[in-house]
């Protein structure tokens, strides 16, 4: 088969802009739940893009750790590509896909640092490795072999042996406040759903869109 000739038709459900919450956070919150119902495969994964400050883009897939009224939360490096990023150009794009379901989430918003006691919270919940890892790696950097990341690894399990792993000063949370967000929900005949929010002061205006 070809790659043209891949394709899927979609039928499971639809999605009313009478259906919807007036609130677009309150409507993630529900498909979120559902995808989770559904036992979607790592339902809070999610692309994040960023651009440079001249524009250029780039794309990767994070882990959403956290999302309300304020926004949504994903947690890195400082130094990293993205992060160098979002420090000249602090707004970004999420896209969420739960095939299972046929939706899909699109958002873009402006971007902030969490506070150092919220990443710290959440760096505390984390797995000893990746919290001896975060201190080990300097990310986006180029290195000549795995060989560094390995000794720096035996040499962090030694530094901090016995004893509590605290919060990297380069490590920490960004938080992605929505200026819009899009429901789409696959349909028949590639006439999909697509129902977008967008901020109007202090209130959403919600309005369908042409797939």
């Amino acid at each position: 088969m070809s790659i043209a000739d891949i394709r899927r038709e979609y039928a499971l459900a639809r999605l009313d802009e009478k259906s919807v919450s007036h609130d677009p956070m309150v409507e993630f919150a529900r498909w979120f739940a559902e995808a989770q119902e559904a036992r979607v495969e790592e339902v809070n994964a999610m692309t994040l893009a960023t651009a440079s400050s001249d524009g250029a883009p780039s794309a990767r897939i994070v882990l959403l750790k956290a999302f309300d009224a304020s926004g949504f939360v994903f947690f890195t490096d400082y130094r990293s590509r993205k992060g160098e990023e979002l420090e000249a150009n602090p707004r970004a794009a999420l896209v969420f896909f739960w095939s299972e379901l046929e939706r899909q989430v699109r958002i873009t918003g402006s971007v902030t640092r969490t506070s150092a006691k919220e990443s710290a919270s959440y760096f505390r919940t984390r797995p000893l490795g990746s919290r001896l890892g975060a201190w080990v790696s300097h990310q986006s950097l180029v290195i000549p072999s795995r060989t560094p990341l390995e000794t720096g690894m035996r040499e962090a399990e030694a530094r901090f042996s016995g004893g509590e792993v605290p919060l990297p000063p380069h490590w920490g949370g960004y938080r992605v406040a929505p200026q819009a967000i899009e429901f789409w929900q696959g349909r028949e005949s590639r006439l999909h759903d697509r129902i977008r929010y967008s901020r109007d002061g202090e209130r959403w205006k919600v309005e369908r869109l042409s797939p």
